[in-house]
């Protein structure tokens, strides 16, 4: 397939010759299949993936957020299991258990459904801190330590997780530490009119799932992509410009606590990925500005203050933006 298109406002560039980029822009199609109208979730998650993150779908039920992660699943060509979190979910439920065999006289570990390549952990929220935390080593070293013996998982592991923000029946809100090892939260938000009268006449729905064409070939190409995007280049200008929206955080009147470096590493990442889907070879501030909400505001803290004014998180990081300076680097540049 020809991917030298130009895609809602020009994100991919028409270029002479084929892009390095073109499996994950074959797999943004695919996906597009399932999920009708919502093209910079898509496109965001793509980056988070292609970035070594994990990402957090925040939304009310019924948007189509499990149906984002199992398209991305098959479009991807991953192991992938699924866990729908309850508040009786336990950590050996995640991680698996040994169990007794009387033909070998021993104990075989059967491993839980945390060993694959995604995960998709449905209603994060709705179970306990306990079984919360059994994901913190998993999502950070790509490790489960189960009964005293710590295992590797499979590489890539990716954790796209599902919570609903409404109504607080059954659910525990997952803290700070947990909020930080998520790459990017996103919120997915109703359809547009028109969107909503594709999905209603049948596209979009489930059955769209089963029309998704694996095109990334499994965890070899994926791991392939990530190589080829940590190498996009980012100017001493552009850390600058990042440290600024960092620090803007940490010092704001309405923050009680800002970015931490995880939070500035994964910026880093994101830019760097967002510029690789849009076929350039370096990062500019628009890739900074169109994921920094996405990837700060779920790792901020807000003041008593700012709650009680009903400052949103999101606000405070996009009035962040308009008041840093944007960087004036030449489009042109290259490693010098």
């Amino acid at each position: 397939m020809d991917c030298r298109y130009i895609w809602k406002g020009s994100f991919f560039m028409e270029n002479e010759v084929e892009k390095e980029n073109t499996k994950a822009l074959l797999a943004i199609r695919e996906v597009e299949k399932a999920v009708v109208g919502k093209e910079d979730c898509i496109v965001k998650i793509m980056a988070a993936i292609l970035a070594g993150g994990h990402i957090l779908l925040n939304d009310i039920p019924g948007v189509g957020k499990t149906t984002m992660a199992m398209a991305f699943a098959k479009a991807m060509d991953l192991q992938t299991k699924r866990i729908q979190f309850t508040p009786d979910v336990l950590p050996s439920d995640v991680l698996g258990f040994s169990i007794y065999s009387k033909e070998t006289g021993q104990f075989l570990f059967q491993q839980g459904p945390i060993f694959c390549n995604l995960l998709l952990a449905d209603e994060l929220n709705r179970t306990s801190p306990k079984t919360q935390s059994a994901l913190l080593e998993a999502m950070e070293e790509g490790k489960a330590s189960v009964e005293g013996e710590t295992r590797q998982l499979p590489v890539p592991f990716i954790v796209i997780a599902t919570q609903n923000p409404c109504g607080s029946a059954g659910t525990q809100l997952l803290p700070e530490s947990q909020m930080d090892r998520f790459m990017i939260s996103l919120s997915m938000g109703y359809p547009l009119p028109e969107d909503e009268i594709s999905i209603l006449k049948g596209e979009g729905s489930k059955r769209a799932l089963e029309e998704i064409v694996p095109v990334m070939g499994g965890s070899n190409i994926l791991l392939t992509l990530r190589q080829k995007t940590q190498m996009i280049y980012l100017h001493d200008a552009m850390y600058e410009y990042i440290m600024k929206l960092v620090t803007q955080t940490r010092e704001h009147s309405l923050l009680e606590l800002g970015i931490s470096p995880r939070g500035s590493l994964a910026i880093v990442k994101m830019a760097k990925a967002m510029a690789f889907l849009r076929g350039r070879e370096f990062v500019i501030a628009e890739d900074v500005e169109d994921i920094f909400t996405n990837t700060a505001a779920h790792r901020l803290v807000l003041t008593m203050r700012a709650r009680a004014g009903k400052k949103r998180a999101e606000q405070i990081t996009e009035e962040i933006i308009k008041s840093v300076k944007k960087p004036t680097i030449r489009r042109n540049y290259g490693g010098n």
